[in-house]
């Protein structure tokens, strides 16, 4: 019933909103760059090298093929002039691309012929999977649109020479959502000289206003990464150095010549169908080859042009991939991220407290978040079940909006009890790339109070960012629980300045003993900590192999509640990079820690309370991620709680072993020596991958972890059958390796889930 309510509410709230974009859909835009281009010329650019290019309206669809030669590539010119971020900053590119946007009363088509060089052996093509981290490590080109103009949030499409598909979204030039998954088209082929590409990316798939003579903004960027180079359409600030310059969409250029269709109410409904068989051991009555299926399915809905509601009903979410594990030798909790599709799209709405635009105004380890969506649907390592749920989000003027209400049920291992869960978040635009907003949050049954209980946090915060390098964060928050009514509050203001060749962070962050957002995540409370960090990062002319060096140094203190020295850290970094890419760092660090309790960093271990100074040395080298083996490896030496810790480590690997076929493995090992007795935790994983076709893969996630002795695997098999439209094979077995003379229980829990969903869009 709160659900109801609330959505009939969102559809009221939104509806004199939809009139008003609509009433101004038609209004003149103020071009933020070069004037508009006359035909036939398709671009135009200004002293700064800021672009305004003209699409083409098509008479008829595309052909798509990749090939390029439909009629309106020899009647139209193309442009280009891509300019280099490195490793020659505003230099163009040394390879040609001519590129054409188009469209049709269906689809807004870019094109690109991308001149190269070298022979096709020599191309970094080595990935057919969505959305991965190795596809934008491969040659490629891509499209950024900014659809409302806006100059703060974008939709982005690229795809490799093998017409791989990746897609992201980006709100208020935040982290990249990289799980939206929209439905779109790719193409390639290959010519002498170069390779080609044609990109169809339906209206339906966009939000935008409708009408003559539409202004978006537009960004492009290709890759060469076998020369390591990255260029884009228009200059780019040189600290945004790779992919992540995308997410600029102040940056972008601006395209003009739209006469768009209506916009789309976007009305689309994905049932599913799951059949699984589950084995678990871990609950009070085990189950073995417990056999079920279920229905369910995901509605959403265009409210206007720039707001969507989201639907779910016994939501599902067998094909999500297990978590990555990890070695905890800290007394503090773990943070694992969200992979689940339902909460990932859109999240960046959810943001708070983040304090400054682009990516690049993080926060320190300890730094709350407010919203932490795995505390919805997950308790103890259990699934719970999600009964129903809903979710608002987009932008009304200039106020973006995100609303969500979860019901989930109970479950009996963890003991979670049925619970709803509700966040309102409102931002309002202010500046040119800034916002200030509040969050509130809500969960029906708090897990600290064993009575009947509630718990709610709320808190303002404000995101400012000032030139092209210069970002202030703050926020306040406060919750409230049952029982725990003083020093309920926590606060941070930051300061970052990011400028390629220098950098400086500041950062004040306090957090309450009695601070519990019970829908966030809270790794440490009851401190106050200062931390301060400056950087120097040249880029030699006179040293062929390097392009650049970083030297870092920082400080950290952390005060308790009684105001005790808790934590002191003082961190040195020095870091080559080279121009192919790899990496060398030397980092030193030296920490004081008292403890006012003991705790276990793994079974049969102690580390006693105490004051204990230790120092740590750590090096490792990067192989460039674009190399057919590459990866970071790492080996570091120094104290641990009055003993002493070895640390060797592989992590960020990947070894290519055909252009379909790659491995993703990693190590970590921790010898360590205390007082009270030596330990050894092992951590071995690998992802293996194969891709089929760009819309087909089989992944396998195999793990082993000393610390509680387990070995799992998980194994997926996806069909994108038609756009949209997946199906799903799914193995996952989790196996105790002490055996029953160790106390182990061998098999703890197995699942075969066969799923397949089908999307259908109105």
């Amino acid at each position: 019933m709160n659900l109801l309510v609330l959505a009939a509410a969102l559809v009221a709230f939104a509806a004199p909103s939809f009139a008003q974009e609509q009433a101004g859909s038609s209004s003149t835009v103020v071009i933020d760059g070069s004037p508009a281009p006359v035909a036939p010329e398709t671009i135009t650019r200004d002293a700064r090298n800021r672009a305004t290019v003209r699409a083409i309206k098509l008479a008829s669809p595309l052909v798509m093929d990749g090939k390029l030669d439909d009629e309106v590539y020899q009647t139209n010119k193309p442009f280009g002039g891509f300019l280099q971020v490195v490793p020659k900053y505003g230099v163009e590119s040394t390879e040609r691309s001519d590129v054409w946007v188009t469209y049709d009363e269906d689809n807004i088509y870019v094109s690109c012929r991308c001149w190269d060089e070298a022979p096709p052996d020599k191309w970094i093509a080595n990935e057919l999977r969505r959305d991965t981290n190795q596809l934008r490590q491969n040659d490629h080109f891509g499209v950024m649109f900014d659809t409302f103009y806006d100059r703060r949030s974008g939709f982005m499409f690229y795809t490799n020479v093998l017409g791989a598909l990746a897609d992201y979204s980006v709100i208020d030039e935040g982290q990249s959502n990289t799980d939206w998954n929209p439905v779109w088209e790719s193409r390639t082929a290959q010519f002498d000289g170069g390779w080609t590409v044609e990109m169809a990316i339906p209206f339906k798939t966009l939000r935008y206003r409708s009408g003559l003579n539409q202004v978006w903004g537009i960004q492009l960027r290709r890759a060469i990464r076998h020369k390591n180079e990255w260029t884009y359409l228009t200059p780019v600030p040189q600290n945004l150095a790779g992919p992540q310059a995308l997410n600029r969409v102040s940056a972008a250029g601006t395209l003009v010549g739209l006469d768009l269709p209506p916009a789309s109410k976007n009305f689309e409904i994905k049932p599913y169908a799951i059949s699984r068989l589950s084995t678990d051991r871990l609950r009070a009555t085990p189950l073995n080859n417990d056999f079920e299926w279920d229905l369910g399915g995901d509605v959403k809905y265009g409210v206007t042009a720039n707001l969507t509601a989201d639907f779910t009903i016994n939501t599902d979410f067998a094909q999500v991939e297990i978590d990555e594990q990890q070695v905890n030798l800290t007394r503090f909790s773990l943070f694992f991220p969200e992979k689940r599709d339902f909460f990932l799209e859109g999240r960046g709405v959810f943001d708070f407290g983040r304090g400054g635009a682009g990516a690049q105004m993080g926060a320190t380890g300890d730094t709350p978040s407010l919203f932490y969506s795995r505390r919805i649907g997950l308790n103890g390592g259990r699934v719970v079940p999600i009964d129903v749920g809903g979710r608002l989000t987009g932008k009304v003027g200039e106020y973006g909006i995100g609303i969500m209400n979860i019901q989930t049920g109970d479950e009996v291992v963890s003991r979670t009890p049925d619970t709803n869960f509700s966040v309102i978040r409102v931002k309002r635009d202010i500046l040119r790339r800034s916002t200030v907003g509040a969050m509130f949050t809500n969960r029906s049954a708090s897990s600290l109070v064993s009575r009947d209980g509630s718990n709610q946090a709320y808190g303002v915060d404000a995101s400012l960012a000032f030139f092209q390098n210069v970002n202030i964060g703050a926020y306040w928050a406060r919750t409230a629980t049952p029982g725990l009514d003083a020093d309920d509050d926590s606060y941070q203001g930051k300061f970052d300045y990011t400028a390629d060749r220098y950098g400086a962070r500041a950062e004040f962050l306090k957090v309450g003993d009695n601070f519990n957002p019970e829908v966030g995540f809270v790794r440490r409370d009851d401190f106050k900590k200062s931390y301060a960090q400056l950087r120097f990062s040249p880029r030699p002319r006179n040293i062929k192999r390097v392009r650049k060096f970083t030297g870092e140094a920082g400080t950290e203190y952390v005060v308790n509640g009684a105001g005790d020295l808790e934590t002191r850290e003082h961190n040195a970094r020095f870091n080559t990079e080279f121009e192919n890419s790899d990496g060398v760092t030397i980092e030193v660090t030296d920490t004081y820690e008292m403890l006012l309790q003991a705790f276990r960093p793994v079974a049969g271990a102690v580390v006693r309370p105490g004051s204990y100074s230790f120092q740590t040395v750590q090096a490792s080298y990067t192989m460039g991620p674009q190399r057919p083996v590459s990866g970071t490896w790492s080996i570091s030496r120094g104290g641990y709680y009055g003993g002493d810790i070895t640390t060797l480590g592989y992590s960020g690997g990947r070894v290519t072993i055909t252009k379909r076929f790659s491995l993703e493995p990693r190590v970590s090992i921790n010898r360590v020596s205390l007082p009270t007795g030596e330990f050894t935790t092992r951590l071995y994983g690998s992802r293996v991958d194969y891709g089929f076709s760009p819309r087909m893969f089989t992944s396998a996630l195999l793990q082993y972890n000393s610390s509680d002795r387990t070995f799992s695997s998980n194994l997926r098999y996806r069909w994108e059958y038609r756009p949209g439209s997946e199906f799903f094979l799914v193995w996952t077995d989790e196996q105790d390796t002490r055996g029953n003379r160790f106390g182990g229980i061998g098999l703890r829990n197995r699942a075969f889930a066969v799923k397949a969903t089908r999307m259908l869009r109105f």
